[in-house]
Order: structure tokens, then sequence, then C-alpha cells
């Protein structure tokens, strides 16, 4: 990026203190200063960075921003009123310089994250792609994936994530994206938003800072996206039913190597066989959404069938690690229902013993333990040898699956209290393991006691 600190402070109200400074990047972290780079202190519950601008500035910052007004630096600043406002006006202002850069943006309930890289997999086969990193999909995130937009970028593939309304209009208002992607309208966030109508209300707001006639991608396989279909303006359905603008045939499992399918584009005039690397009927729903959005810019169904099927996915989603006599799904990073029951759905498609370890799915609201307890019925009814229920929440899904019989199911307050006694828990032969809960729930340890076993 190539600003100057005096057009930042002129285009976001910020008043200039100092000398001008040329900005080629921009950083939250006093410990990562890059080059010509301006140092955002932003506050935390437990911190606030204007504490460590001297630390910055000693790193080699060439500017800070503040909104201490009786403090002075060393280097140039520029004083506003909320230096995490401030964060966004200076990506919007950025974003509204790359006028040659297509913006892709991606919102859902389930598969923001999965259906990021797979679209990014496919652009990245034509375009000089961007994405964000992670799940830096907030009102920090956004802005920093949008200052790593570079001039020779062609592309951006940016993931919206939120649990208030306004929260993705505002994103929106930052990203200003020339596609729209909706995955999915599930219960993550009911606890705030109050319905999935409300959810629905909330991830179509990506939709406000776009123009009327711009590329909508939805999911024509949910019920209530579907129910938009006369409110906007160029929408593009992706379904498995075949009326679908984009929809696919031909689904065939292969376990754990991945799913195959033929996507149809283009009124059926453009076939692409694909073989999806990542398991899941979930995954066929994404490389739509991929392949919709490729086409849409211009990428051949080669580049297309190509870049799904050499894609990779962010780490501890559908991570699959041979680890001993466990064969482990590590997909720990994040669960609602929807994503626990298809990862389960992945599960029973394998050969041998099968076992879930399940943990608490946060922010479902009041329905939580009703939401918990079908998960636990869900995963004896599709035949999982072992089910592990772990957290206060999980004592629903406990109770769920015993009310089922069939399964061997255990129950354990914490995750300590099960990698303490996990020997005598998990079966002592060759067995196939699911782990998945909620990001708090900091399953990850789990994955690593598991690899750790011989």
């Amino acid at each position: 990026m190539k600003l100057t600190l005096k057009e930042i402070a002129d285009n976001i109200g910020g008043i200039l203190i100092g000398g001008d400074a040329e900005i080629n990047s921009i950083s939250r972290d006093s410990r990562d200063i890059g080059d010509n780079c301006l140092y955002v202190p932003l506050k935390g519950e437990k911190f606030d960075g204007h504490d460590f601008i001297e630390m910055a500035c000693a790193e080699g910052a060439a500017a800070v921003l503040t909104e201490r007004e009786y403090e002075k630096y060393p280097v140039p600043s520029v004083l506003v009123k909320d230096t995490k406002i401030a964060l966004g006006d200076i990506a919007r202002y950025y974003r509204k310089k790359l006028e040659n850069v297509k913006v892709v943006a991606i919102t859902g309930s389930v598969g923001k994250t999965t259906t990021k890289d797979i679209v990014a997999s496919v652009l990245s086969r034509k375009y000089k792609t961007v994405k964000t990193q992670g799940n830096y999909n907030n009102d920090i995130g956004v802005p920093l994936t949008i200052f790593g937009i570079e001039e020779d970028t062609e592309v951006a593939v940016i993931e919206m994530g939120m649990n208030h309304f306004n929260e993705i209009d505002y994103l929106s208002s930052v990203a200003l994206p020339d596609i729209g992607v909706i995955t999915n309208i599930g219960v993550s966030h009911i606890e705030n938003l109050g319905s999935r109508e409300g959810i629905l209300k909330a991830k179509c707001e990506i939709f406000n800072h776009m123009a009327d006639d711009s590329f909508k991608v939805l999911n024509g396989d949910d019920d209530k996206l579907v129910t938009i279909a006369r409110k906007y303006k160029n929408l593009c359905y992706c379904s498995l039913n075949e009326f679908a603008e984009v929809h696919a045939d031909n689904v065939v499992e292969k376990g754990l190597d991945g799913i195959s399918c033929t996507i149809y584009l283009d009124d059926n005039k453009v076939q692409i066989p694909v073989m999806i690397p990542v398991p899941g009927k979930h995954m066929v729903q994404n490389a739509m959404f991929a392949a919709a959005v490729g086409y849409e810019l211009g990428l051949s169904p080669d580049e297309i069938k190509a870049g799904i099927e050499c894609f990779h996915p962010t780490a501890m989603r559908m991570d699959i690690i041979e680890a001993g006599k466990y064969t482990v799904i590590n997909d720990a990073y994040n669960a609602n229902p929807q994503s626990v029951k298809a990862a389960i759905d992945v599960l029973k498609s394998c050969e041998g013993t099968t076992c879930c370890i399940l943990g608490d799915m946060f922010e479902l609201g009041e329905k939580a333990p009703q939401y918990h307890a079908e998960v636990g019925k869900y995963a004896v009814c599709q035949g999982i040898d072992y089910v592990v229920c772990i957290g206060e929440l999980s004592e629903n899904m406990y109770e769920g699956a015993v009310s089922m019989g069939g399964s061997e199911v255990a129950y354990f307050r914490t995750k300590e209290e099960f990698i303490e006694d996990i020997k005598n828990i998990l079966p002592d032969k060759r067995c196939t393991v699911l782990v998945k809960a909620s990001r708090g729930m900091h399953f990850e340890k789990i994955t690593d006691k598991l690899r750790s076993e011989e």
C-alpha cells in the first residue's frame, strides 16, 4: 500500500500532529512493525495498545494513531476519537483507491472459511489473489485483510463474520464487495439475533453496500435464502436441484479421500466433473459457490476444475491426521448443530470403528440444551460406535445419546478429565475419531493428545 499520513488524516477526520510520513503498512501489534508502518493502538478488555506506542516507535514505526490528545511521540501522529473506528475508515478509503481489484465477500452461518478457501483456490488459477487469513473476519480482521491488498492484486476474497445486527453492514461498508456469497442460514448466534429470520436479515446486510446489479451467490438448498429470490437483482442459486442456475449431480462420496460430483453452469452448457479433496456432502455446495464465482470472473472450466481439486482448507477444518492407531478428523476450529451433524455424516462414511469426541456449542440461546440433545441423538442414529460428550452444555448431548441406546456413550465435565482417562474410553484398536467443538473449548489439546498416543 502507498499512502501518506496527511492523506490518511484528511480522509478519516483526524488531526495530523508533526510532519507528514509515507505509509506502506499498518499494524496493531507493537511487536510486528513493517516498513514505513503506521501503528494503530487498539483497546481490549485487559489492555490498551496506547501503552505500547513507545515500544512501537522503538521498533521503527513511522507514525502512530492516538486517542490521547496531550501525549507527544517521537514520530508523527494522527489524533482520532476512536482508533478502531479509524482503522476501518482507513481501510474503506484504501479500498476505494483499489479500483481494479475485485472483492468477493463471503458470509453465512456455516462454512464461511472453507468457502473462502475454495473460492480463493479457484480464483488464484487466473488472478493474483489475496484472502482472509485464518478467520480474521471481524471489524479488525477485515480492515487488516484489505491492507494486505497490493497494487498488483487482482482479486480479494474476504470472509465476514458477525454475532449481532449491523456488523455485516459495517464490514460491507468497508470492503465494498463486487460479489457477495451467503453460504447458509443456521442457528449460530441465534442467542443474539433471536431467530433464523433475524439471522437471515443480518446476513443479507452484506448486500447493503453492493451495486444493485452486482453478482450475488446463494445456497439454493437453504429454506431461508430461497425466500429472498425476488428481493434482489442478479441472484445466482447453487443447489443439488437441477433447476438451479448452478447445480450438481453424480455425487459420490469417497470416504476421507473426498467427494466427486459434476457441476453444471450456464444453462448446462458447461459441465465440470471434479474430485473435491475434502470429505463431506456439504463440500459440493462449497465447490458450486467457487465455480459460480470463478465463471462470473471469466475463468475457464479447466481453471475452475484445477482450483477445486488443489484446494486445501484452513487448519483444524477437516484435517485428516494419521496418529498411531487413530485416524483423526480434526474439525475442532468451531461448531454449531449444522456443522457438527455434517461432520458426523463424514465420520459415518468411514470404514471400521468410529468415535466422535464432541464438546459444547456456544451462542445458541435458550434452545442450547435442545440443540445439544439433538446432536447426541443424531450421532447414535448415524451408527457412531463411541460417543464422547465434553462440557457443561454437552451433558444434554450425553443424555440425548444415552436415550437412543446402541452406542458406547461417555460424559466428562472438562477436556482435562477426558484426557486423563482417554485410554480407558477410546477403543484399543484402529479407529477413526472426529474431534469437534466450539472454538472456546480448545479441543486442539485433545487432538494433540491423540497425536501422542501409540
